[in-house]
């Protein structure tokens, strides 16, 4: 089984085609698989919008009590994909965006490559990663710049993105080993980092998926905003540390 992992905020523009897209993409690949979408208060239509997908896709959508942001929402997913899942060691769970900014044909190779026997990858895109304003390149190369001891030993080539898979297996060890506290993720770039530093000890291997950026596929304005992503690195910086995989 596939856990298709997608924390959405006021994403009424761009939810309908995305979960459409990935219901193409699914049916060609014939896996398994379930959506699950968790909605962190939006306030336009997006929880009609997901409702009404639910007759021609498998899909799950749950609602926080409060606002978690986009980390404390990833990891919420993850907590639920781990839970439900039967088979750990087969069994995957995959995070992407929901303004589509990542394509969901980036699924196949992510799945292929776990099916080669990773337990997590990532995927590296053949250039520049989509959807980076003039701001968030500079604020890329700053990120680097502030971690590039730690990012040295680093297993991926972009340790900021956020379109992964992770064998369940893996998330089960490593919300044993997080308890009640959680992982304490920190927002944006900065808890895609710390989660993939959180989750290497426990994973046998790692790999990169390479697939092609999609082109023109945001249909919002960016909400990226440097300086709360610099100051989210800038904390991580003191506690990201990536352990080498087991087995590696």
């Amino acid at each position: 089984m596939v856990y298709i992992c997608i924390p959405a905020r006021n994403e009424e523009n761009t939810i309908g085609v995305l979960l459409w897209k990935i219901r193409q993409v699914m049916a060609g690949f014939g896996r398994d698989y379930e959506i699950l979408v968790l909605d962190d208060g939006s306030s336009d239509d997006t929880r009609s919008l997901l409702s009404s997908y639910r007759r021609v896709v498998p899909l799950v959508i749950l609602y926080g009590k409060k606002r978690l942001g986009y980390s404390g929402a990833t990891e919420e997913l993850l907590r639920q994909a781990a839970r439900r899942a039967e088979y750990p060691k087969r069994d995957v769970a995959v995070t992407l965006q929901a303004d589509f900014s990542d394509d969901p044909a980036g699924i196949v190779p992510l799945m292929k490559t776990i099916e080669g026997g990773a337990d997590v990858v990532s995927v590296a895109y053949a250039g520049e990663p989509p959807g980076l304003t003039r701001s968030a390149r500079l604020t890329r190369w700053v990120g680097c710049h502030w971690l590039r001891r730690a990012l040295r030993s680093a297993p991926v080539s972009d340790p900021f993105g956020g379109f992964r898979a992770y064998r369940i297996v893996v998330l089960r060890k490593m919300f044993g080993e997080a308890g009640e506290e959680g992982l304490g993720l920190g927002e944006g770039w900065a808890g895609n980092l710390e989660l993939l530093g959180r989750a290497l000890p426990h994973a046998r291997a790692v790999a990169e998926a390479v697939v092609e950026a999609p082109r023109n596929r945001r249909v919002r304005g960016s909400r990226f905003r440097a300086w709360r992503t610099l100051r989210g690195l800038g904390r991580a910086r003191g506690r990201i540390t990536f352990a080498a995989a087991q087995g590696s």
